[in-house]
This record gives structure tokens, sequence and C-alpha cells, in this order.
């Protein structure tokens, strides 16, 4: 390559040179005029959705081979279409594309984004690259300079607002000048070699790793390694943090929870006090420090005779302050439920009274499943009665609930005959025109409620009030019955 021409971008072992923001390298300039026609159709409103939603179909009719159209068909025959929030009836997802206005999924698109991605991602590796190599020491120069930096930062915050132009002017001008006003060579004396006057070589531009260059392949291994990596930590992150937190263990997340909240109330009232400059600067240089190669391997040597006694004092400390000072054995919580034994008159308004049912509603005359002429709904057994899910049975046997009078006035219920002694039947009340059947809409039914015995005339429905404590189930006994 003559040394006059613009370089492409090379992503090992060079500075970084100055970023240039232009076009896509090898794709021709449209005309002005059909891009802006174009560009007046697709913002069009008819066209506009259609054209967000169906950009990998369109692109791959012009820029994709058969094989991966008929592969993009096949995907959208078996991605369903229809919001599967909606049909589960789950809380919206912010990242569906009811909220999010780009194109679907598409293997065509997600091959072409890559291949531009993959060409574009070396500038990120290298300074990936040489931030580790700052800090592992390997140049112990450039790592002190951090440090002094570092030092000046952390005692005058206010140097802060210097980094980012002493970073563009030393990274960025300077490198961009250099190329363009290179030093001269050493062979020629500089006296005879003026750095004055017009540039000696064409400005530095950032072209993207051509395929199957061996910079598109070094970034194909870095971003290979670099999902390696993330999800390494990803896992090692969750593995350390997700066990105290996610309260698996009540005792130790309620222990950190405590230590949390007396943390933030404290420093909401002292974090004016404390010396945020050196403890700053303490931070900083222990974390720089701990990235040489002599403290590691110093720490590795002597972490089981120092450091492993100190972590089992501090956690066996920690177990028994746990075990005498956080509480957890509260009671759960307990609840009662009922269920109406429901008994229907056979035989006219004198036959006798056959079990019929037992039900979650007392199925009084004014119910609205009365009024619309359905059966109770229930089971005939008590047996067949259930616990509500979640929920445990808290005692043996069901009682029956002798203040039938409360309940009828809780409940509001009317055109009924109370017992308030004996076996506390709720009986319906004779209407001028009883028959076997439900009483139907408009029928005349007497207001109310009355006490009485039982012996006198009554309806074709009683029903009394059966009740049972519940309490909550745990996970534990959950997983059991599951199981």
């Amino acid at each position: 390559m003559d040394e006059n021409t613009a370089q492409a971008f090379v992503n090992r072992d060079e500075s970084v040179p100055l970023l240039a923001f232009s076009g896509t390298a090898g794709s021709p300039s449209p005309d002005p005029e059909s891009k802006r026609s174009r560009l007046r159709e697709s913002i069009s409103n008819s066209k506009l959705k259609d054209k967000i939603q169906d950009g990998a179909s369109s692109r791959s009719e012009t820029g994709f081979s058969l094989q991966d159209r008929l592969l993009t068909k096949l995907l959208q025959q078996v991605i369903p279409t229809e919001n599967i929030e909606e049909v589960l009836d789950l809380p919206p997802d912010k990242r569906s594309s009811k909220y999010i206005g780009r194109p679907g999924f598409s293997i065509p698109l997600m091959t072409n984004n890559f291949r531009r991605f993959n060409s574009r991602i070396g500038i990120i590796f290298v300074f990936q690259t040489r931030l580790i190599r700052l800090l592992t020491w390997r140049n112990p120069i450039h790592t002190l300079s951090l440090l002094a930096v570092c030092t000046f930062v952390c005692l005058d915050p206010y140097l802060l607002a210097v980094l980012p132009v002493a970073a563009a002017l030393l990274f960025v001008m300077v490198p961009a000048y250099l190329v363009r006003h290179p030093a001269p060579p050493p062979t020629i004396a500089h006296s005879s070699y003026s750095l004055n006057g017009p540039p000696l070589a064409p400005a530095r531009t950032i072209k993207p790793a051509a395929e199957m260059s061996k910079d598109f392949f070094r970034n194909m291994r870095d971003l290979q390694n670099s999902m390696d990596d993330f999800s390494t930590v990803h896992d090692g992150v969750l593995k350390i943090i997700t066990p105290p937190t996610n309260f698996s263990n009540e005792a130790l997340s309620s222990t950190i929870f405590l230590f949390l909240f007396v943390s933030t109330c404290t420093l909401f009232i002292a974090s004016h006090l404390l010396p945020w400059r050196l403890m700053s600067l303490f931070f900083c240089w222990s974390s720089i420090t701990l990235g040489h190669p002599s403290v590691q391997q110093f720490l590795l040597n002597n972490r089981e005779s120092h450091l492993r006694p100190h972590e089992r004092k501090a956690q066996s400390w920690l177990d028994a302050w746990v075990a005498r000072d956080i509480v957890l054995d509260a009671p759960p919580e307990t609840r009662e439920v009922e269920v109406y034994e429901l008994q229907r008159r056979k035989g006219g308004p004198k036959g006798e009274w056959e079990s019929w049912i037992f039900s979650p509603s007392p199925y009084d005359p004014l119910s609205p499943q009365r009024i619309a002429g359905e059966r109770p709904r229930g089971t005939r057994f008590f047996e067949d009665v259930c616990a509500p899910k979640g929920w445990e049975w808290g005692d043996k046997k069901w009682i029956l609930d002798l203040g039938s009078r409360e309940w009828v006035e809780e409940r509001m219920v009317q055109g009924v005959e109370v017992e308030v002694e004996g076996e506390r039947w709720v009986t319906d009340l004779v209407s001028d025109d009883e028959t076997s059947s439900p009483p139907k809409k408009g029928k005349k039914i007497s207001p109310g409620w009355e006490e009485g015995n039982g012996q006198g005339p009554s309806g074709m429905w009683r029903r009394r009030r059966w009740i049972r404590m519940v309490r909550r189930q745990g996970v534990s006994s959950v997983n059991d019955k599951e199981g």
C-alpha cells in the first residue's frame, strides 16, 4: 500500500484514529431527487407502519439469497403472530413490538446486521485490550500515570470536567494531526525536513474491516470470547447475590434487609460528615494495586493461613447473630371459610326434606341464580369440599354456624324463615304461587325475614351454614403436595 493512501481501520496495536462518520463503504451515492421522493413516499401515514413491520421482507427481496427468503417465510409461519401477553393475560412486556416500532425478527436481517456490527466493533476490543494491559501493570509507567490522574481527580473532583476534554485533545486531535504532519524519518536531519508547510499525508479514515479479512475474524474471535466472559460473570454474580437476597433463606435475607435499611437511614443523615475524597482515593489505589501480579500472588499464597480464619470467624458471628436476633416464627395466616348445606323439599309443600348439595352460596330467593332459573352449584358430598388453592385445613372438622340470624342479616337475605334454635335452618317463605320449580322473575316474595321453628308452611329450599378454619400453605408444603 502506498504511504500516502488513507489507511483502513486496523484493530490491533495501533493508536485509535480519528473517528469519521460517513456513508457505508462501497455503497454508491443515490440520486438526491430520487432519494427525496422515496423518503416522501416512505413517511406517508398509510405506509409507515407497514414499512416498519415488513422491513425484513422488503430487504430480503433485493439483497438476500433465495435460501434466506425461504427461511424467513418459514419462521413467519412458526412464530405466533398474536400477542401472547393478551392471550395468557400476562403483564405487558415493554420490549414487545406493540411498544417498539422496529423491524421484527428476521434471519437475513440478523445476518446482515451481524456482519456490519462485526466489521465495526474492533475499536471496542482495542479499548478493552489496552484497558486490561493498563490495569494489569503490563507497563508500570502507564499504570502509575493512571494512579496519578486518579489521585488528582479524587482529591479535586472538579477535575472530572477536564478529563473528557483532555482525552479528546490527546487521543483524537494530536494523533490525527501527526498523521497528516508526520515526524521526519530518523535518517533525515531536522534542518533539511521542515515541520511547517502543507500536510504531507492524507487524513486517516476509519473503514469497516473487510469481510474474510484477518481483522474481521479477529473481531469474531473477540466477540465470541466476550460473550463467554459476560455469561461467566453474569452467572457468577447471580450465584453470589441471588441466594442471600431472594429470601430463600428468610433469616439471612431479613438480616441483609435490616443492614441496608439502617445504612440508608444513617447515610441519609450523616453522609456529609464522611471523608469522601479520602475514601475514593483509598478505593482507587486499592483497586488498581490489586491488579498487580505480585500482589495477587501474595494474596493467593496467604489466603489459607490468614484470610480463611477471619472469614470463618465472621461467618460464625453472623450465623449466631441471625439465630439469636432474627425471629421468623410468626404463625401462618388463618381465615374462616364457609359452605352451605342445601336441602330441597320432596313431594310438594308437605313432603320430606332431602339432602341436595353443598354450595358456596346460600341460594336464597333473591340470589341471581334463583332469579335466572339456574340450579345451585356445588358438590353432593361433604367429603368432596376442598380448601381454597394455596390453603390447607386448620382444624379437623366442620362446625355448624349457630349464629344463623347474624349471617342472614349480614348478607341481607330476604324472604326466609330463620331458626334461632335447633338445627339452625334458614327456610324459604311460602309465596302466593309456590311451585316445585325455582321462582321466576317477577314472582311475589315475602319481604324481609322472620324467626320460626321450621314447623310451619315453608318453601322448597332451606339451607344452613357450616364454617371451618384454613391456614395459608408454605412453599414446602405446596411443593410436597404437588410432588
